[in-house]
C-alpha cells in the first residue's frame, strides 16, 4: 500500500509561516492499494488538495473511512471534487450511533444554513456504512475498525495488505489522567486494534507538560502515545494530530522528548508531515518524502 499525508493538524486548521515545515491542514491521509482502490482515512481540511488532484486520477472504487465527525475531521469533504463527479461511487464509512444514521449526521454539516449545497443533491452516487467491528475486504486489503477513547463516538483503523499492517489513531486518550505504565495492555482503548502494526499513526497533540491541563478532552500525551505503542509493540510511529497551537520549532521538540522514550532507531519515530509518503509492502516500510 502507498500512503501520503495531506493533512495531519488537530483540532483546527492553522495555516502560516510558523507551520510551513509540517503542515496546517486538518486530517486527512490517503491509500492507495495495490488493487486499485483508494481509501481516505478522514476529510479534514487536506481533502481539498486530494480532490484536485484525484479527479484526473480516479480509483478502482473510492471509500471514505471517518473516525468521527467532529469538524476537523469532516470539513474537507464538501471542497472534495470528487464529491461532484456524476456517476462517482463514493462509499463513506463511519462510527456507529444510537440517535442518527451517519448520513443524517453528516448531512447536518452538508447542508443549509451551514454550506451552501445539500448532501442530498451532489451528483456523486454516496453510500453509508457502519465502519467495520469485524473484518471486511476492500479490495487487496482487509480493513477492520474498533470503538477507541475520544469525545464522541468514535472508531480507529487497521489496515493490512501484503503482511503490512497501517493503523490510524488521530483522535486518542488511551490514559484518560491513569499511568498507562500499570495498566494491563488488553485493557487500553486501541490496543487490539494497533498490536502488531507495523506503522501507527496516532494522537500526539500534548507535550506532557500541557496534558495536565487537558485530560478528558480525547488526546494524548507525548508518554502516553509512546507507552501505548511500546506496549502494543509497533514497529514505527508516526506522531499526528498535531496542536494548532504549536509552531514548527514545537513539534521538533516534541519528537525529541518521544524519540527519548524509545532509544536507538530514531527513524522509528517521526513526526507526520503533509505530503509524507509511505510504500509497505512485503519487502518493509519506505519513507520516501
Amino acid at each position: 500500500m502507498r500512503v501520503r499525508i495531506w493533512g495531519c493538524r488537530g483540532s483546527l486548521a492553522a495555516p502560516g509561516a510558523d507551520t510551513v515545515r509540517y503542515g496546517g491542514n486538518t486530517s486527512c491521509v490517503e491509500v492507495r492499494l495495490a488493487s486499485g482502490h483508494s481509501l481516505v482515512l478522514d476529510a479534514g481540511t487536506g481533502m481539498r488538495p486530494l480532490g484536485v488532484l484525484m479527479q484526473d486520477d480516479l480509483p478502482v472504487e473510492l471509500h471514505i473511512l471517518l473516525t468521527h465527525l467532529h469538524l476537523d475531521h469532516l470539513q474537507g469533504l464538501g471542497f472534495f471534487r470528487p464529491l461532484f463527479g456524476a456517476g462517482l461511487d463514493i462509499r463513506i464509512w463511519g462510527p456507529t450511533s444510537p440517535v442518527q444514521h451517519l448520513g443524517e449526521r453528516i448531512a447536518r454539516y452538508l447542508s443549509p444554513p451551514l454550506f451552501p449545497v445539500h448532501l442530498d443533491d451532489v451528483p456523486s452516487n454516496i453510500s453509508f456504512h457502519d465502519a467495520p467491528e469485524t473484518a471486511v475486504t476492500i479490495g487487496s486489503a482487509t480493513i477492520r475498525a474498533a470503538k477507541v477513547t475520544h469525545q464522541g463516538p468514535t472508531v480507529g483503523y487497521r489496515i493490512e495488505e501484503d503482511g503490512r499492517v497501517l493503523v490510524y489513531l488521530p483522535d486518542h486518550e488511551p490514559s484518560l489522567g491513569n499511568d498507562l505504565s500499570v495498566v494491563p495492555a488488553d485493557w487500553m482503548s486501541g490496543y487490539e486494534l494497533a498490536r502488531g502494526a507495523d506503522v501507527l499513526l496516532h494522537d500526539a497533540q500534548y507535550r506532557d507538560h500541557e496534558y495536565g491541563a487537558h485530560v478528558g478532552w480525547g488526546h494524548s500525551s507525548i508518554t502516553d502515545t509512546m507507552e501505548f505503542a511500546n506496549k502494543a509493540g509497533v514497529e514505527r510511529v508516526i506522531l499526528f494530530h498535531h496542536d494548532p497551537y504549536h509552531n514548527d520549532d514545537d513539534l521538533e521538540e516534541l519528537l525529541k522528548d518521544a524519540r527519548a522514550k524509545w532509544p536507538g532507531i530514531p527513524e522509528r519515530v517521526q513526526l507526520a508531515c503533509e505530503g509524507m509518503t509511505m510504500i509497505l509492502d512485503r519487502s518493509g516500510v519506505e519513507t520516501l518524502a
